[in-house]
């Protein structure tokens, strides 16, 4: 059982230099591989394997030296679709055209007609008129950029409800082309910095660039960028139907990102409250949480039920262990990254440990190791997302279709939700926890509520609820 992986991240810029620190800002979003696209009179693109830092910024400078590049697209991914055997094959910008070199470990590719960057992920069924043999990756961004060179920007748009936030450039056109679908169920923002706009996945790429944050990008429409930098023109293609993925704010984001106008902070206290509400622990002795994203909900917590709240577990690196490209580089990288403080004292004492979710468990199960070796009493398991993968009342199995690595069909073993067909007793016995808790759906989203996202903006399909398209499908068909 492995850890879930998530979204994408990336970037529009004019220069290199911001283009390499804000994929660096956003590598929360994605650490398999990394690439840039410069633009001008013509497009050239590298991509590499690893994190951002796996290339230097100088070098870079060498590869993509041409004065004539006015805008640059960036990107970190981790393999949602494509093989994940094949992760630089797979890896963004996906282009049309061009002469690849290829290194073993990182490609360049001179003079391409067409390149794409993409957050999120497209089911089949929305790619199906496209010619299997033109493609280069198993990638559905490869597809997309396939069908934009087919019907243009707005066809795609009318055509395919989600999931993406995407940047395409094309020589045939003067400007670089954003789109953000109608459900908004990816994020995407409007930023400036020296003079000139461009866009990111998350507001904190700008605001730790020393740049601005102007908007969010608005779902449904399309934003031209222009060489200059100029203010985008705006063309809105079809009408908002939101859908916002709700584990954004509960995990994927970086915690001092605001989307959509929303304070992720914010969410994750207002979760960390509920949790308080629904799933009080009288004889716990102290409060802690999995680090780092649930750390606001568990002060709110701890706060709320009069427990002493402690930071009790570090990590070594910041990287996300579900984030690497193999189940044994995931496992590598929590045994490693992962520890408890020398100095917690915790023995013979009742505790409290908040996470975000539990998917398939295998860093929770670490951090309990951990709890059990320096003599814990009782652990009781608190999660603020309620249960992921489970079987609708509908009977068709949950997970997500949107751009996280949780596939509703569990046909592979590492691809198996802990809580499908299980009771909260049943986990807590596979977990080695005394008791487990899971905050109710009611509650999660009593909670966005109260930080300013009526419930019906939000994708709930992973935890049982409707399938995002279903208002659209007919419009789109």
């Amino acid at each position: 059982m492995y850890e879930v992986e998530h979204n994408c991240g990336f970037c529009v810029t004019h220069s290199l230099n911001d283009a390499y620190s804000f994929i660096g800002d956003l590598q929360h979003r994605g650490r398999d591989a990394a690439g840039i696209a410069a633009i001008g009179d013509r497009i050239d693109v590298i991509k590499w394997k690893g994190t951002v830092a796996t290339i230097d910024l100088g070098d870079l400078y060498k590869l993509l030296r041409s004065s004539d590049y006015h805008t640059y697209m960036a990107h970190v991914r981790y393999a949602t679709r494509g093989r994940k055997d094949m992760i630089l094959e797979d890896a963004h910008p996906h282009v049309i055209g061009g002469a690849f070199v290829d290194k073993e470990n990182h490609v360049i590719i001179r003079g391409c007609e067409m390149a794409i960057v993409h957050n999120g992920q497209v089911s089949d069924e929305y790619l199906s008129g496209v010619d299997r043999a033109l493609l280069r990756s198993g990638s559905d961004t490869e597809a997309l950029l396939h069908i934009y060179r087919e019907i243009g920007e707005r066809g795609l748009m009318n055509r395919v409800p989600g999931a993406y936030t995407m940047a395409i450039a094309d020589t045939a056109r003067k400007d670089v082309i954003v789109m953000r679908d109608r459900t908004g169920i990816k994020p995407g923002v409007l930023g400036y910095k020296d003079g000139k706009y461009g866009v990111a996945s998350e507001d904190i790429a700008y605001r730790k660039g020393h740049g601005r944050f102007e908007a969010d990008l608005t779902p449904g429409t399309v934003y031209y960028l222009s060489s200059n930098g100029a203010f985008p023109r705006l063309d809105a293609v079809v009408d908002p139907v939101m859908s916002r993925c709700f584990f954004e704010y509960n995990y994927v984001a970086d915690m001092d990102s605001v989307m959509d106008g929303v304070s992720v902070r914010t969410v994750r206290q207002a979760l960390g409250s509920a949790l308080a509400i629904e799933h009080p622990v009288r004889d716990a002795d102290l409060v802690t949480f999995m680090p780092r994203c649930p750390e606001p909900a568990a002060k709110v917590y701890a706060a709320e039920t009069l427990k002493p709240f402690e930071s009790i577990f570090y990590k070594l690196r910041r990287e996300r262990s579900f984030m690497g490209s193999s189940g044994a580089d995931r496992e590598n990288s929590i045994g490693l990254n992962l520890h408890i403080l020398d100095g917690a004292d915790v023995r013979g004492k009742n505790v409290v440990v908040v996470d975000d979710s539990t998917i398939r468990g295998n860093n929770s199960r670490r951090g309990i190791e951990l709890l059990r070796s320096a003599g814990v009493r009782k652990i009781y398991y608190l999660n603020y997302t309620p249960m992921i993968g489970i079987v609708g009342e509908d009977g068709v199995p949950r997970g997500c279709e949107f751009g996280v690595d949780m596939p509703p069909q569990e046909s592979p073993p590492d691809h198996q939700f802990i809580a499908r067909g299980r009771s909260s007793a049943e986990i807590a016995d596979i977990m080695r926890v005394d008791d487990v808790y899971f905050l109710s759906v009611e509650g999660m989203l009593r909670a966005f509520e109260r930080s300013g996202i009526p419930r019906s903006h939000l994708c709930t399909y992973c935890i049982g609820g409707s399938h995002p398209f279903l208002q659209i499908e007919d419009a789109v068909r």
